[in-house]
């Protein structure tokens, strides 16, 4: 059905989060039923506000490791997009028992599930599987390093490995119809900071005043994506019959500097781009001791491209304004507005 444009039933795990909730919007007006399925540790239900009194839509609350259950939701599925999982560098590192349950775990239920009613799973990955990126730009088919097993930093990519070899297993030997798909740094509207999400940091801090706390030197660079993007990513593999059994990249191609991000979300919030405005924290500070990041994450999405002719179509100072002005609507509805906010920012 998916590969027609014809409606589909459709579940998705982890619905109530920053992705996916844009997904879930995003099948919800091309048609489709939507279901979404998602235990609130990190999605929120504010999310959905806007799809909940619609037709067609169910919320479920429940974890993904509930075999029954997702045995249930799965049965009147087409397709499950499978994005549930521990998400968030300060989450993996304070938590790593949790990271790794959840993620392994609960794609394994879901992989049962599917496999059992032969419904298609689309299986979001991370950019964190490349590890230390030996190579740049990032290519599916790369060589891995990742760091020491005493660094719970690399229990995510760690698990998330595991939830890909689990994937591409069930299609290998069970023939269940699987797409993954790695997600590179991807931000917009309704991510939250929380849990160490560099962009709504900073943005937040910008446009209350405050300082950006940027990690170490700041010279460690990304390429960020719009969630609108990748959430069209995600629908173009989706209905790409050819896709199936294969692993793409999904990512921004303008690879920034942090030091340059906090400048540009200080110039959007209309604050004066100065060192004053900007302090450094130590990683041993930030973060648990031993702590290790990657300095260049970079993705090739030629693979991508080839297969489905999708590309990015926002910038990221576009990118930069979208969030900006979603957190004005949040900061101005709570009433906490105040310094550059109580003026008319630029978009």
């Amino acid at each position: 059905m998916t590969g027609t444009g014809t409606a589909s039933r459709v579940l998705i795990t982890g619905g109530a989060g920053f992705v996916g909730s844009h997904l879930a919007r995003a099948l919800h007006n091309r048609g489709d039923h939507v279901t979404v399925l998602d235990d609130f540790s990190t999605g929120r239900a504010a999310n959905l506000d806007d799809l909940l009194a619609e037709p067609d839509f169910d919320l479920v609350t429940g974890s993904v490791r509930d075999q029954a259950l997702l045995d249930e939701l799965t049965d009147r599925s087409d397709t499950v997009f499978h994005l549930a999982a521990a998400v968030g560098v300060q989450m993996v590192v304070e938590d790593a028992l949790t990271t790794i349950e959840t993620n392994v775990m609960g794609t394994a239920c879901v992989l049962e599930a599917a496999a059992r009613t032969g419904a298609k799973v689309m299986l979001a990955s991370t950019s964190e599987v490349y590890g230390k990126c030996v190579k740049l730009p990032a290519c599916e088919d790369d060589d891995v390093l990742i760091g020491a097993s005493r660094n719970s930093r690399w229990s995510y990519a760690a698990s998330k490995m595991v939830d890909e070899f689990l994937a591409l297993a069930y299609h290998r030997q069970r023939g269940l119809p699987v797409v993954v798909f790695r997600l590179f740094n991807t931000v917009g509207p309704r991510q939250s900071g929380r849990y160490g999400m560099v962009v709504p940091r900073f943005v937040r801090a910008a446009l209350s005043g405050d300082l950006l706390h940027v990690h170490g030197d700041g010279l460690q660079s990304r390429s960020f994506l719009h969630v609108d993007d990748a959430v069209a990513g995600i629908i173009a593999l989706w209905r790409c019959p050819e896709a199936v059994g294969e692993v793409f990249n999904l990512g921004g191609t303008e690879e920034v500097t942090i030091l340059e991000v906090a400048a540009r979300v200080l110039d959007q919030a209309d604050r004066r781009v100065s060192a004053d405005a900007i302090v450094h924290i130590p990683y041993q500070e930030a973060y648990a001791r031993g702590f290790e990041d990657i300095r260049r994450r970079v993705a090739d999405t030629s693979k991508l491209r080839r297969y489905t002719g999708w590309a990015p179509t926002r910038s990221l100072d576009q990118i930069l304004a979208d969030v900006a002005d979603a957190l004005r609507d949040e900061l101005s509805a709570q009433g906490t507005g105040n310094g550059p906010m109580a003026v008319s920012a630029p978009a």
